[in-house]
């Protein structure tokens, strides 16, 4: 059983050493351990570090691509140097690194497909009130939206069985951690919480630069992945709506008509013709949605048993 533990980094010379130094070189049930940095085009000596620790595999990037396209690059790698299992962790030291123990356990146990450590979002001294609020709002939407207990979705400790690893693909260039969250439902991937501790960052977060601009990338994202894993769901409950709408504009036309007072209103019957016109063309987009759904599904099938055959 061979475990990757994958670390994208971009300019990380000073966290890196003291994140590589803190892996764990033997876990129960795990017969090899490498380390795979991914780097994102650098301008530091953050390569140079990684090969001063003798860190096995190494992938370069000419420029900076971003942390969705670097996570994506790590995954391929691994597969194709054949690892059961797939630890991707931060290299800022965030997460503490004997918990990848208890983050593939469920893995090894055959009870997950992808573990995601949750991490102690209310006793992080560096997160502010709103950001903690905004950390549980944010991850509660994305658990009515994909149908999956994820405690912490923005956490990047997690843990991918091989399978799962195949199966996944990333098309926003912002975050991975989002979609993968949503599509995983959709293609039977078992996702599973498990508490994990953190350390002190030395830094702050890339991602994040400022609230605002999380908040809005975020919410882009969110809506992006509903509406290309949940197509129809999408578009029904915005035409059911509509249809609704337009319905009770309808109905009160109606009654204002046949107690003799329709004339006056008949700019309900405009606007309720117009929104159920609206509505229908609406549901009738996400059955058309779901048809392209369904096709990619194929595509992604046939995209999986591609690689299985190319990483035997």
């Amino acid at each position: 059983m061979k475990l990757i533990i994958q670390i994208p980094c971009y300019n990380e010379e000073i966290a890196l050493p003291v994140t590589l130094s803190e892996l764990p070189e033997k876990i129960e049930g795990i017969d090899e351990i490498e380390v795979l940095v991914i780097d994102d085009g650098s301008t530091d000596r953050t390569v140079e570090i990684a090969k001063s620790y003798n860190v096995k595999h190494i992938v370069t990037s000419t420029h900076h691509r971003g942390l969705a396209r670097t996570f994506m690059a790590g995954i391929q790698k691994s597969i194709a140097e054949g690892a059961d299992i797939i630890v991707n962790t931060d290299a800022d030291n965030q997460y503490n690194a004997e918990d990848i123990q208890k983050i593939i356990k469920p893995i090894l146990d055959k009870k997950a497909d992808i573990v995601i450590g949750a991490r102690p979002i209310k006793d992080i001294e560096g997160f502010s009130k709103l950001k903690k609020f905004l950390q549980f709002f944010g991850s509660k939407v994305v658990r009515l939206l994909s149908g999956s207990a994820t405690d912490d979705v923005p956490s990047g400790f997690r843990a991918f069985s091989r399978d799962a690893a195949m199966a996944i693909n990333v098309f926003d260039n912002y975050t991975y951690t989002i979609e993968t969250v949503i599509q995983s439902k959709t293609k039977g991937l078992h996702i599973e919480s498990v508490p994990i501790r953190v350390n002190s960052c030395y830094r702050k977060s890339r991602l994040v630069k400022n609230l605002f601009t999380y908040i809005q990338k975020n919410s882009f994202t969110i809506l992006r992945m509903f509406i290309i894993y949940r197509p129809f769901r999408f578009f029904a409950i915005i035409g059911g709506l509509l249809l609704l709408a337009g319905l009770f504009l309808m109905g009160r036309f109606l009654i204002y008509y046949f107690i003799g007072s329709g004339n006056g209103h008949i700019q309900s019957l405009i606007i309720s013709s117009i929104l159920l016109i609206t509505g229908f063309q609406t549901c009738v987009f996400g059955v058309l949605a779901d048809l392209l759904a369904i096709n990619r599904k194929l595509i992604e099938d046939v995209q999986i048993r591609t690689k299985r055959l190319e990483n035997k």
